[in-house]
């Protein structure tokens, strides 16, 4: 019989993750079916999957009514409801999380995107999501941004596991490791374990390649248009070098020998956006060992039916990025320009989301009760 490719892909040392959580996956068995069958090893959510759970969805309008009879506001009410979903998945990746001793089996919950500029926010929000949720293997997701930073450096120093988000730029990843480094020192410091706080940086990939194709392919410079479709991989792999350069050394060896785990990279957006490209077209080239790749549920289905799992970001892959980004930077493309439109853009993006999620809760809850 031959071994599902999700599977495989765990045996390698990328663990894959589901972009994705409705009460339908959790309350029909589908998701333990998953972990069992798939090779499924954690799961990740946003205001857009949750928006597009409660809406499509008549599993929650009994606790919609109750909350809202209880006098509960719209944003009230989706917490709530969110914790309780992520509670439940948490406890269906509890065993895998003990059988890989605190390696994989995580869920994430993200702090409002209202917060993405605001640092205090963040952390006050985060520890109050971590205390609500109750579960060694939850992640509470802080977006990468210049004021999430700080946020992450405490929220880790006080043990929290943190999913960084929303990261586009290499450099930008630079200063996430940093961080991440500064709150298990500072933690390590204070003489408090470390062994079990877990962390993954959520590298976007395929908006890269949204951004910049249609500027690319307009180039007078066929070698420049040969890259189309390649950015964002080379990009991600870029970092995935900055990564290994980072892990290791005396600074790395001074927290490792306390069981300190590598802040893994997450990539994120990695369905196809455009039809031209395989299915798999951001997920095949990234397969590297501690990485993780969280798919949304047609890409981890595409994936099972007929991906090949093998390491594929190697020395001779990272020099080709790095050749292909050189390229990029000598037409007068400013990666940097980009990567930091589509940080912005993805905070904006993501709190329309949250407002349209509100709003919806909230017109369920009218509907539901019978108020004006």
């Amino acid at each position: 019989m031959t071994v599902n490719p999700l599977v495989r892909l765990g045996e390698q040392g990328q663990s894959p993750w589901l972009d994705y959580i409705t009460r339908d996956l959790l309350q029909t068995g589908e998701l333990q079916r998953l972990i069992a069958q798939d090779g499924l090893r954690g799961m990740t959510t946003n205001p857009t999957i949750f928006e597009k759970a409660v809406a499509g969805s008549d599993r929650y309008d009994a606790d919609i009514r109750s909350l809202a009879d209880s006098g509960l506001k719209p944003a009230e009410i989706f917490e709530t409801l969110a914790v309780a979903d992520v509670r439940s998945a948490c406890d269906m990746f509890l065993p895998l999380y003990r059988s890989a001793n605190g390696g994989d089996g995580f869920v994430s919950i993200e702090v409002s995107p209202e917060l993405a500029n605001d640092t205090e926010g963040t952390v006050r929000e985060a520890r109050r999501l971590w205390e609500a949720v109750d579960r060694p293997n939850v992640m509470i997701k802080i977006p990468g941004t210049r004021e999430g930073l700080p946020a992450i450096t405490r929220c880790l120093a006080r043990g929290l596991n943190v999913n960084v988000t929303l990261l586009f730029s290499v450099e930008r990843y630079r200063e996430v490791m940093e961080a991440f480094f500064t709150g298990l020192e500072q933690r390590k410091a204070r003489r408090e374990p470390i062994n079990h706080v877990a962390s993954v940086a959520s590298f976007f990939v395929s908006r890269v390649d949204t951004k910049l194709d249609p500027v690319i392919e307009k180039h007078d410079d066929a070698g420049v248009r040969a890259l189309r479709g390649k950015v964002a991989i080379a990009n991600a792999v870029v970092a995935y070098d900055a990564f290994l350069e980072t892990f290791r050394g005396p600074r790395w060896d001074a927290l490792a020998k306390d069981g300190a785990p590598v802040q893994r990279p997450l990539w994120a957006s990695t369905s196809t956006k455009d039809p031209a490209y395989p299915d798999v077209h951001y997920v095949e080239p990234l397969i590297a060992a501690h990485t993780v790749n969280t798919l949304p549920p047609d890409t981890f289905k595409a994936y099972g039916h007929h991906g090949k799992p093998q390491p594929r970001i190697t020395p001779q892959a990272i020099a080709e990025a790095k050749t292909h980004l050189a390229t990029l930077a000598g037409s007068g493309i400013s990666l940097e320009e980009t990567t930091r439109w589509l940080e912005e853009d993805g905070v904006t993006k993501f709190k329309a989301s949250f407002t349209t999620l509100l709003n919806g809760v909230g017109q369920k809850a009218m509907a539901l009760t019978g108020a004006h």
